[in-house]
C-alpha cells in the first residue's frame, strides 16, 4: 500500500492556498520519501553568510622552528550555509490509501485519484468510497460513487470520525481546517436515523443541516415516517436543534407542527425530561390526562419517575417509581401509588369516594457482595380494593388475584464453633376477598449448628453413638392480625401477640441389618407468651366469658419419635426384542413412631352453665401461636409408601443402541397413621397422591385423594364406626382432585416475560389469567422480539407458509363427598393461545369455562400489530367484572415514546 504525506482537498470549493514556499517543502519531503523526487524540480536560491571564528590565537613555543616557519594567520571558514528555517510538517500522522482498480496521480494538478472500492485512513478519519479525489497542494479531498454496468450509483461514501459515522452521496473534506460539505449525508445518532441535502461541518462538535429529516425508521430514505426541517444545528452526542418542524407520515404532512425542538442525545443511559401525558375520557369521570409527568436521571445507579392523573370530576392519582441498582451488590425498584377515586357526581345515590394506595418493593443481593450476610424484600401490600378499582391500571392478573403477600428478611452467620446463624423477617399476608391482614414484625429465628458429643471433629460420624447431635432452635413472633381499614393504626398494635419458642432436638441415626435406616429423636420445646386467657361462666350474662390476662407464662413439652425405612427395587424384563422393553419399580417404605405425653398440669375447668354441675376442661394457652400443651398422651404409629415407575422403551432413532428411559409415575404415595392411645377414631384417613408427565414432559398431571375407614352419622360427623361395618365399602371417599397443565409451542420453549409488572402485583407468569395491559408501567411492552425479524418464512407481511402459535392449559377436577354429598365440586377448564397471523401481525385469546357453574371464564382477545418503526395493539375483554377494551398505538423508540395515542373505557 502507497503511502502519501499530504493535506487533501474537494475539488468543488475553494480554500486559500497556504504559502508556497511552506508547500513546495512539504511536496519534496512527500515525493522523496515516495521516490518520485523526478517529478518536482525547483531551484533555491541560496545566501552566503560568514560565521566568524574565535579571535583567541593559539600560542606555540618559540623553539619550536616548524611552528615559526609555517606561522601565519589563521584563515576565516567560508562555507556556504543555507538560512532558510524549516518549518513542521502539518501532518500529524500516516496517510494511508488503497483502490482496487487503479491509483492515478497527476503531476501537474497535483492531484492523485483512487478508483473502485478506495480507501482512505488518517489519524481517527476512515473514508471508503467508490472514487477519492485527493488536491494535494490545497489539502481537500472528494469522495463520491460510481456506476455500475447497469448504470445504478453503488459505493456510496461512508466517512467515518471517531464514532460518528456519515453515509453521502458525496463529500469533501478540508484536512486541515476539518471544515467539510456533505450531499445527502445519512448518519445515525442514538436512536435517530438523519438525512439531509446538504451539510456543512464546521468541526468536530458541530454540524449545520439544511433540508434535513430525522426519524427511528430502519430505513432513512424511505420512512414510515419522519420529521421534516430546513435548519438544524447538530452537536454529535450531545443534542439536535432545529427550526420550524413538522411530522410526515406515510409521504403525507400532518398538522403536527413543533416552531422549534430539542432532542437530547446524550451518550448515557437515560437523561431527565418531561412525560407527557395521554388523553382519556369516561363516563363516570369525565375527561382525564394520565400518566403525565417527569422522568429524573439521578444517578447511574438509580431513577425516579413522578407521574400523576386527574379527572375532571375530581379524581386523581399520584404515582412514583424507582429503579436502583449497583453491580455485583444489589439491585430492586420501589412503586407506590395512591388513588382519590370519585365514581357519579355529589348528590346521586350512586356517588362514592374512595382513597386506594398499592406499595410495591423488590431487593435482591448479589451472592457475591456478602457471603456471611443477605438482605431481600418483595413488598406489596395496599388496600385490598386496589387492583379492582384502580383508575389508572387495568392489569386483570392482579385483579383476579384474591391474596397480596409481602416479605423483608435479612441474615447473617456468625462463625463461631459451633456455628450459628440468625435471621430477622417482616412478613405481611393479606386476603383482598375478606380485607384481613396477618402480619409479623418480625419474626426471629436463631439456631446453633449440631453438635455431635461423642464424635471427633474430623472423624467419620457412623454408628448410634458417633452420630447423636444436639441443637438449639429460636423461633420469635410478635404479629398482628388486623383488618384493612384498621391497617397501621393503633388499634391494629394494640392486639398484638408476642411470644417465643425454643426447641432442643437431640437425635441420631444408623443402620441396622445393612438394609434399614432408622433415625430416632427426643425433643423439648419450651413456648413464652406474653398473653392468655382465662374462662369462667358469667351469671349475670348467663354465658360463657373469656377474659385476657396480659403477662409472661410459659408451658414446657417433650416427645419422642422414630423412623425406620428402606428401599426395593424391582425389575420386569418383557425381552430386548418389544417396544417396551422392561419397567423398573422404585419402593421405599417407612414406619414411624411418635410418643407425646399428657401434659394436664396446664389445664384448667369452667362450668358450662349456671349449676356449675357440668365441667369443661381448657388450657390458658389456647389459641396461641404456637399451640398448646396436649391434654391426651398421644402413641401414634404411621405408615408411608413412596412408589416411581420407570420404563424402558425401544428409541425411535434406529442408529441409536441404547433404549429410551420414560417416567410413567414420578411419584404414588400412601400415608396414614394410628393412635393406640385414643380411645375412639384411632385411624386417621388414607391420603394417596401422585403425579406424573407425558409428552416430553409437556403435560404434568397430578392427583390426589382422601380415604376415610369411618362412616358419619346424619349431621355429617364421624363416629366410631368403620364404614365397611355401616353397609359402606371399607373406605368412604371424602374428597380427591385432579390437576394438570400442558403447553406445547410450534417456536420451541416460550420465552419467560422478564421482569413483568403483573407478577409483582401478585399475578401469573403466564397469559390464563390474561396478558399484562398494566398502563400504569409507562412503557409499553410488545409481544414482538428482534428474532421475529429473522424468520424465513416472512416473505411478505401478507403471507407465511407456517403459523408459530404457542398454547397453554389447565383443567382442574374437585370431588366432595366429606357429608355423602357425592358431588363435583369443581370443574373448570383455562386456555391461553398465541399466534402470528403474519410476520408483523400477532393474535392470542385466554378462555375458560366452567362446567359447575355452566359459564364462560374469564376471556381476553389481544391483537397486536409491528408498524415496522411503530407499533399497534389492541386488548379486548368483552364481558365479565373486568369487561374493557384498550388501544394503543405509538413509536416504540423511547426517546420519542411521548408521540403516541391511547384509549381504553373503564371496567366499571
Amino acid at each position: 500500500m502507497a503511502q502519501i504525506y499530504s493535506y487533501l482537498h474537494f475539488t468543488k470549493i475553494v480554500f486559500k492556498p497556504l504559502h508556497t514556499n511552506l508547500f513546495n517543502i512539504v511536496l519534496l519531503s512527500i515525493f522523496l520519501s515516495l521516490g518520485c523526487s523526478n517529478l518536482y524540480s525547483q531551484d533555491i536560491k541560496k545566501k552566503q553568510t560568514s560565521i566568524t571564528p574565535n579571535k583567541q590565537e593559539v600560542k606555540k613555543p618559540v623553539n619550536d622552528t616548524a611552528d615559526k616557519n609555517t606561522e601565519a594567520e589563521t584563515p576565516k571558514d567560508t562555507v556556504k550555509l543555507d538560512t532558510i528555517k524549516v518549518k513542521k510538517v502539518f501532518l500529524n500522522g500516516q496517510v494511508k490509501y488503497t483502490a482496487q482498480d487503479y491509483q492515478k496521480i497527476e503531476k501537474k494538478k497535483k492531484l492523485m485519484t483512487l478508483y473502485n472500492k478506495a480507501e482512505l485512513y488518517y489519524e481517527d478519519i476512515e473514508l471508503k468510497s467508490g472514487i477519492i479525489v485527493m488536491d494535494y497542494e490545497k489539502n481537500e479531498v472528494y469522495a463520491g460513487r460510481i456506476k455500475d454496468s447497469l448504470g445504478n450509483y453503488t459505493q456510496f461514501p461512508n466517512f467515518k470520525q471517531g464514532s460518528n459515522v456519515i453515509e453521502p452521496d458525496s463529500i469533501r473534506f478540508n484536512f486541515k481546517t476539518k471544515k467539510a460539505l456533505i450531499w445527502n449525508s445519512r448518519t445515525t445518532q442514538g436512536e435517530f436515523n438523519v438525512k439531509a441535502a446538504i451539510t456543512k461541518k464546521e468541526n468536530d462538535s458541530v454540524y449545520f443541516l439544511k433540508g434535513a429529516r430525522f426519524t427511528t425508521a430502519k430505513d432513512v430514505d424511505n420512512p414510515e415516517y419522519y420529521f421534516q426541517t430546513n435548519k438544524i444545528k447538530f452537536i454529535p452526542g450531545k443534542k439536535i436543534i432545529t427550526g420550524s418542524t413538522y411530522m410526515v407520515i406515510a409521504g403525507v404532512p400532518t398538522p403536527i407542527y413543533m416552531p422549534f425542538a430539542y432532542f437530547p442525545l446524550s451518550k448515557e443511559t437515560s437523561v431527565s425530561g418531561i412525560i407527557l401525558p395521554s388523553y382519556n375520557d369516561s363516563n363516570t369521570k369525565g375527561f382525564s390526562l394520565q400518566n403525565g409527568g417527569y422522568y429524573f436521571a439521578l444517578s447511574d445507579h438509580y431513577n425516579l419517575t413522578v407521574v400523576g392523573d386527574y379527572y375532571t370530576n375530581g379524581s386523581y392519582a399520584l404515582g412514583m417509581q424507582s429503579s436502583y441498582a449497583k453491580r455485583y451488590n444489589f439491585q430492586g425498584n420501589i412503586n407506590i401509588r395512591y388513588e382519590n377515586n370519585i365514581v357519579s357526581e355529589r348528590g346521586y345515590p350512586d356517588y362514592s369516594k374512595t382513597k386506594i394506595y398499592n406499595i410495591q418493593w423488590s431487593h435482591s443481593q448479589d451472592s457475591k457482595a456478602n457471603p456471611n450476610s443477605t438482605f431481600s424484600a418483595s413488598v406489596n401490600l395496599g388496600s385490598s380494593e386496589y387492583f379492582k378499582r384502580t383508575i389508572n391500571q387495568v392489569n386483570v392478573g392482579s385483579s383476579l388475584n384474591n391474596s397480596l403477600s409481602s416479605s423483608i428478611s435479612y441474615s447473617t452467620v456468625f462463625h463461631s464453633v459451633p456455628e450459628s446463624r440468625i435471621s430477622l423477617t417482616a412478613t405481611h399476608s393479606q386476603n383482598t376477598n375478606t380485607k384481613e391482614i396477618n402480619m409479623t414484625l418480625p419474626t426471629l429465628q436463631f439456631s446453633v449448628d449440631r453438635v455431635y458429643p461423642f464424635a471427633k471433629s474430623d472423624g467419620t460420624k457412623k454408628g448410634f453413638f458417633k452420630n447423636i447431635n444436639l441443637q438449639y432452635n429460636l423461633n420469635g413472633k410478635n404479629s398482628f392480625k388486623t383488618t384493612d381499614s384498621l391497617f397501621f393504626k393503633p388499634e391494629m398494635f394494640q392486639n398484638a401477640d408476642i411470644g417465643f419458642q425454643h426447641s432442643i432436638p437431640l437425635s441420631t441415626n444408623f443402620k441396622v441389618f445393612k438394609y434399614f435406616s432408622v433415625s430416632t429423636s427426643l425433643n423439648y420445646d419450651e413456648v413464652w407468651y406474653f398473653k392468655t386467657i382465662e374462662k369462667h361462666y358469667d351469671n349475670q350474662l348467663a354465658t360463657v366469658v373469656t377474659n385476657e390476662v396480659k403477662g409472661f407464662d410459659a408451658f414446657r413439652t417433650y416427645s419422642s419419635s422414630t423412623s425406620i425405612g428402606t428401599t426395593i427395587y424391582g425389575t420386569f424384563n418383557f425381552g430386548a426384542d418389544k417396544k417396551i422393553q422392561s419397567i423398573r419399580h422404585v419402593m421405599r417404605p417407612a414406619i414411624s413412631h411418635s410418643y407425646a405425653p399428657s401434659f394436664e398440669k396446664y389445664y384448667d375447668t369452667y362450668a358450662i352453665d349456671g349449676s356449675g354441675g357440668m365441667q369443661k376442661d381448657y388450657t390458658r394457652f389456647e389459641g396461641g401461636m404456637y399451640g398448646a400443651p396436649g391434654l391426651n398422651s398421644s402413641n401414634s404409629f404411621g405408615f408411608n409408601l413412596s412408589n416411581t415407575f420407570e420404563a424402558k422403551v425401544a428409541d425411535k432413532d434406529t442408529t441409536k443402541t441404547e433404549p429410551k428411559k420414560i417416567m410413567l409415575l414420578n411419584n404414588l404415595n400412601l400415608s396414614t397413621s394410628y393412635d393406640a392411645n385414643a380411645k375412639t377414631l384411632a385411624w386417621a384417613p388414607v391420603r394417596i397422591s401422585g403425579g406424573t408427565q407425558f409428552f416430553d414432559n409437556k403435560l404434568g398431571a397430578n392427583f390426589g385423594t382422601t380415604l376415610d375407614p369411618y362412616a358419619i352419622d346424619n349431621g355429617g360427623n364421624r363416629i366410631n364406626t368403620f364404614n365397611i361395618n355401616n353397609g359402606g365399602s371399607l373406605f368412604r371417599m371424602t374428597s380427591a382432585n385432579l390437576t394438570m397443565n400442558y403447553s406445547l409451542s410450534s417456536r420451541g420453549e416460550k420465552k419467560k416475560k422478564k421482569d413483568s409488572q403483573a407478577e409483582r402485583n401478585g399475578g401469573r407468569e403466564d397469559d390464563l389469567f390474561g396478558s399484562d395491559i398494566d398502563t400504569g408501567s409507562y412503557r409499553k411492552n410488545s409481544q414482538f422480539t428482534d428474532d421475529d425479524d429473522k424468520s424465513e418464512d416472512a416473505v411478505t407481511e401478507f403471507f407465511r407458509s407456517k403459523l408459530p402459535w404457542d398454547m397453554t392449559f389447565a383443567y382442574s377436577l374437585t370431588y366432595g363427598n366429606s357429608n355423602r354429598e357425592k358431588k363435583i365440586t369443581g370443574n373448570s377448564i383455562m386456555i391461553s393461545a398465541n399466534t402470528d397471523l403474519t410476520p408483523k401481525w400477532k393474535a392470542g385469546i385466554s378462555t375458560g369455562f366452567d362446567f359447575v357453574q355452566k359459564g364462560v371464564t374469564f376471556t381476553q382477545l389481544r391483537f397486536e400489530r409491528d408498524l415496522m418503526s411503530w407499533r399497534m395493539d389492541f386488548n379486548w375483554t368483552p364481558f365479565g367484572q373486568n369487561a374493557t377494551w384498550n388501544f394503543f398505538i405509538g413509536i416504540k423508540s423511547g426517546v420519542l415514546s411521548d408521540i403516541k395515542w391511547e384509549k381504553r373505557n373503564q371496567n366499571f
